[in-house]
C-alpha cells in the first residue's frame, strides 16, 4: 500500500453544503482507502521564518492508502472542493 496526503486548498467559488461533505466522507470511508483528516486550526512557525512561504491557504488534510493511485483519484471528483471550483493537492508519502 503506499500512503497519501490530500492537501486541500481553501480557494473554492462557492460554498459546500454539509450533505455534500457527509456524502463524500461516505463513499471515502467506503472506499477503504480513507485514513482519516482534519481541518487546520491555528499555526506556529519556527526557524527562518522570514523566507519561508505562508501555508495559509491549506485549509485541512486528508490521508489515504491505495495500490492505485488512479481509485483516489476518482474519488476526489466527488471531493466538495473540487465540486465548489477548488484545489485539492494529492501527495504521495515515500516510505522511508
Amino acid at each position: 500500500m503506499t500512503p497519501y496526503l490530500l492537501l486541500i486548498h481553501g480557494n473554492t467559488k462557492s460554498v459546500s453544503t454539509e450533505e455534500e461533505w457527509n456524502q463524500f466522507f461516505a463513499a471515502a470511508r467506503e472506499s477503504g482507502m480513507f485514513r482519516g483528516g482534519s481541518e487546520i486550526g491555528e499555526r506556529t512557525a519556527l526557524g527562518n521564518i522570514d523566507s519561508m512561504k505562508s501555508t495559509d491557504h491549506i485549509v485541512g488534510y486528508m490521508r489515504f492508502d491505495s495500490e492505485d493511485t488512479q481509485t483516489i483519484l476518482d474519488l476526489l471528483e466527488k471531493h466538495p472542493v473540487v465540486l465548489h471550483g477548488g484545489t485539492v493537492e494529492l501527495c504521495e508519502l515515500p516510505c522511508s
